[in-house]
């Protein structure tokens, strides 16, 4: 049994994992899913960290302090070393993450990579935060979900605190814990081209490609937990 710590991305919820959560504890794994305070402006990366890391350690019959495979999408993936840097972890799993440069602010990464991000920025008009409108939401984040669930996430969303883009990276190295990319190949909120540039040129990360867009655990769950569950076992031998 491995312990998978599944952070989600930003605006959203643990519960954005939920179909996942599924999957993983039907094959008999365990899963926390915290909901992490990416709306608190005094929290930034370290602090998201400890969230992921004390969900982990209450966790019951979690087994070997190391085997544990932590999860982050999209925003999150900006925490994941950074928890790992504190804690020991079988593997980082980055799911359409972002990836941080450490003692460097993201905001200086991203000026140096007009590419990473392909979403387009907030206009003010919908009822979303920062005026996003479902349109746009669907459009970037969830054009090949379900309609239902991806509406349902729509009207979840919450706000989103830029400290962790803003704030220096709180890791001065980038941990030794292995790691795994899953690179989603329609993905409309991250270029597949900075991805590989910094995953695997950067980062030699494990690189595995997924078909669909930004959002997995909403569209293709059993899929995302056939990649979870298989860099599991191949990391355990």
């Amino acid at each position: 049994m491995t312990l998978f710590a599944l952070l989600h991305g930003g605006m959203h919820h643990g519960s954005s994992w939920d179909l996942v959560v599924h999957e993983l504890t039907s094959r008999g794994h365990q899963v926390v899913a915290p909901d992490l305070p990416v709306d608190d402006d005094a929290a930034g990366a370290m602090e998201w960290a400890r969230v992921a890391i004390d969900a982990i350690d209450q966790a019951p019959d979690r087994g070997e302090p190391d085997d544990v495979i932590v999860v982050g999408h999209s925003i999150s993936g900006l925490c994941v070393p950074v928890a790992a840097a504190l804690r020991p972890f079988r593997r980082m799993v980055f799911v359409a993450g972002l990836l941080p440069v450490p003692g460097k602010a993201y905001v200086e990464e991203l000026a140096a990579n007009p590419d990473a991000i392909s979403f387009p920025a907030p206009q003010a008009a919908g009822e979303g935060p920062f005026g996003l409108t479902w349109e746009s939401v669907r459009a970037g984040f969830y054009h090949d979900c379900p309609e239902a669930i991806a509406q349902k996430a729509f009207h979840q969303l919450r706000h989103q605190s830029f400290t962790v883009f803003t704030e220096r990276c709180p890791i001065d190295r980038w941990p030794e814990t292995p790691s795994t990319y899953v690179l989603m190949r329609d993905d409309r909120a991250l270029e597949a081209g900075w991805v590989r540039r910094n995953a695997v040129d950067r980062l030699g990360m494990d690189l595995v490609e997924l078909d669909g867009g930004h959002s997995p655990f909403f569209a293709r769950a059993g899929e995302l937990c056939d990649v979870l569950t298989s860099v599991a076992s191949a990391s355990a031998s």
